[in-house]
C-alpha cells in the first residue's frame, strides 16, 4: 500500500476545489485520490511526456502526480479543473 503526500500547491488546489465544486463531485474527487494508495496506476491513468508524472481523469477534474516505487510514496503535485494550463507548473 502506498503512502499518499501532497504538495502545498496540490493542497492549496483541494482547498479551493472544496469551496467551489458540489460535494457529490469533491466526494468523488477524494475517493478517487484515496483510491490511488492501493491501485497508483489505475486503468485510464497516462504518464504525461518530459516528466516522471501520472494523470488521472475524474470527471472534468485532473489529478497530476509522482509515483516512487521504491519506498512507495506517491506525491500529489496538482489537482485542477481540465484546462490549457492543467499541465504546465
Amino acid at each position: 500500500m502506498y503512502k499518499i503526500e501532497f504538495k502545498p500547491a496540490a493542497l492549496r488546489d483541494l482547498r479551493k476545489l472544496s469551496d467551489r465544486i458540489r460535494r457529490s463531485e469533491w466526494e468523488y474527487l477524494k475517493a478517487a485520490i484515496d483510491s490511488l494508495a492501493e491501485t497508483p496506476r489505475p486503468y485510464g491513468t497516462i504518464k504525461l511526456s518530459g516528466a516522471d508524472l501520472y494523470r488521472l481523469r475524474v470527471g472534468n477534474y485532473r489529478v497530476i502526480y509522482a509515483i516512487d516505487d521504491p519506498t512507495q510514496v506517491l506525491t500529489v503535485a496538482k489537482v485542477a479543473r481540465r484546462s490549457e494550463s492543467t499541465y504546465r507548473e
